[in-house]
């Protein structure tokens, strides 16, 4: 409705100007004003008058009273004073234009080009090598993905970036146990399924033999020196990890630009330290070299250890400092767990303390933490649910509710996959990203209730339709007879705003949301208006449009949210 809502301000910018040269609205102003109406019979916009009194020296009442006997608009059927809010009603002709423009548009509909020119890079997923692929990385994947998919809608120039956690003690501790407990078949055969096992026997020996630590230290210096035994142990630990992860984002339709991870950053650390240090901003606090940034309520940010080790801060500022360089971005986004937002704003602070006039151009999208029937995750015990069996799970319950519901339908391997797959990515981009979530999976696969499955299924009813239909005519003028219609229409004029409220807020669960309104307007217009078994050939062709029309704005949406689109379930 973002379109009705400029049109509608200026024919209102006009009647205000009229009535007193005191009102000082923008179009603008006056579109940030309109609310939208708690029902239809209400309006579908209100423009509330309580601002205007003092200027006018009226009551909200006598205003909106006013306004509705002189507001007029093609866009506009009619306008109604209530307690002091003007309710303003689309016109017909209005909702008409809209499905002719989602036909002309099609695949871009509800983009505004608001990102033409610019370049957005996204910082996510970034699993740490030699670890599993579990449900605790779904948040950064999904919802990055997403939020780079909506940029890319708006026309920026996106840089996918998968920073993998490939450099640190891990990789001593692991090169310790493999050294001890490790069969290089085995791991060949089981991937990065064996290195966990490797890690966890790690730790659990680590809690009797205090010594194994120091091994661990030991052989990560060796390898941070160049050891080539070392070296190539840690390749082959990446190389093994990498084959495994892509399998997941292959299910999730995912591709990066980038796999350039923290080890990428170690020859470009120095110059950054070098330069806090000139700037005078390095102190030494307890032989570790810091950032004191009490002035700015947060602890100091460590940059070296006593020993003179980097850390995440100091390779975040050089990666930091080495895309800019690289991608002259206007924003870079980073897309972690809520855990970590004190380390970003520490070192966003250090940046901007060097002196980079682009510090404003970094965003931390945080979000929150997942469990599985309540209990949280952790590596070190094993207590993990990797992302893929989950997936697979989700797939093999679908292929059993496939057969029980719709045992003919074709290709039903990958519509499960779409279908279970998508569920999943459903389920957890529909909450606000910053609550926790707690994962049922019975929850997600039900075909009732705001899930991807209903969604997924509201689409395949629209393709079914289109399907059985003769075609539909885009040169019969269009009519509409009935409420449903308008309510489907509406609902679908507000895809644009969606998009841009996601941007915004970096929200994907605005689009999620309002995938579910949709669908929740279209099954209305399609359980209560006839469509293919229609007497009159004009409302049936009108309203095949409306199904062709829902069907592209559901697809749309679906491709911001990593859903897949399927014609039959």
């Amino acid at each position: 409705m973002q379109k009705f809502k400029y049109a509608v301000a200026v024919d209102l910018n006009n009647v205000l100007s009229a009535m007193s040269s005191e009102i000082n609205l923008s179009i603008e102003d006056i579109v940030n004003m309109f609310e939208y109406t708690p029902n239809s019979s209400l309006g579908d916009i209100a423009f509330p008058c309580f601002k205007l009194s003092r200027i006018l020296r009226k009551s909200p009442v006598m205003i909106a009273q006013e306004l509705s006997f002189k507001l007029s608009g093609e866009c506009i059927s009619k306008a109604e004073a209530v307690n002091g809010y003007l309710n303003i009603f689309s016109s017909d002709s209005f909702l008409c234009n809209e499905i002719c423009e989602i036909e002309a548009t099609k695949k871009k509909y509800g983009s505004d080009n608001s990102g033409v020119g610019k370049t957005a890079v996204f910082d996510y997923s970034s699993p740490n090598v030699a670890k599993p692929f579990h449900i605790g990385h779904l948040g950064t994947t999904v919802i990055g993905h997403s939020l780079k998919k909506i940029h890319e809608f708006l026309g920026y120039n996106c840089v996918g970036i998968n920073y993998l956690g490939d450099w640190g003690t891990q990789f001593g501790k692991l090169i310790v146990a493999y050294n001890l407990w490790g069969d290089k078949q085995k791991i060949e055969a089981n991937g990065v399924d064996e290195l966990v096992a490797l890690y966890v026997k790690f730790h659990q020996e680590a809690e009797v033999d205090e010594e194994l630590n120091q091994k661990a230290r030991n052989e990560f210096t060796k390898l941070e020196q160049g050891d080539e035994t070392n070296i190539s142990l840690w390749k082959w630990f990446i190389e093994l990890s990498l084959k495994e992860y892509q399998q997941t984002y292959k299910q999730l339709g995912i591709e990066f630009d980038s796999y350039k991870g923290e080890s990428f950053y170690t020859d470009k650390m120095p110059a950054q330290v070098q330069k806090l240090r000139d700037l005078g901003l390095l102190k030494i606090d307890d032989g570790a070299s810091i950032v004191d940034l009490t002035e700015y309520n947060m602890p100091p940010c460590l940059i070296l250890k006593k020993d003179g080790s980097t850390l995440y801060p100091t390779r975040d500022i050089a990666a930091a400092v080495y895309r800019k360089n690289e991608y002259k971005f206007d924003k870079c986004i980073y897309v972690t767990s809520a855990g970590q937002s004190l380390h970003f704003a520490q070192w966003f602070k250090v940046v901007e303390l060097m002196g980079y006039d682009w510090h404003d151009q970094l965003v931390h999208v945080p979000y929150g933490t997942v469990s599985i029937n309540g209990e949280k995750l952790a590596t070190r015990t094993g207590n993990v649910i990797l992302l893929k069996d989950l997936f697979a799970t989700a797939i093999d319950k679908v292929k059993d509710i496939i057969k029980e519901k719709n045992p003919n339908l074709e290709n039903q391997d990958e519509v499960a996959e779409a279908v279970g797959v998508g569920s999943v990515i459903f389920y957890y981009l529909y909450n606000n990203r910053i609550r926790d979530i707690n994962f049922i999976m019975q929850d997600a696969l039900s075909f009732e209730g705001n899930t991807g499955p209903y969604a997924q299924y509201t689409y395949a009813r629209t393709c079914g339709v289109l399907e059985k239909s003769i075609g539909v005519d885009t040169s019969v003028q269009l009519t509409i007879t009935n409420d449903d219609e308008r309510e489907l229409i509406k609902t679908l004029s507000k895809f644009g705003e969606a998009v841009n409220g996601a941007v915004k807020e970096y929200e994907p669960s605005i689009i999620t949301r309002y995938i579910i309104e949709v669908c929740g307007a279209f099954n209305k217009f399609y359980h209560n208006c006839p469509i293919l078994n229609s007497d009159n050939k004009q409302e049936m062709n009108s309203r095949l449009r409306f199904v062709k029309a829902t069907q592209t704005v559901l697809g749309n949406a679906f491709e911001l949210i990593c859903i897949k689109k399927t014609q039959k379930i």
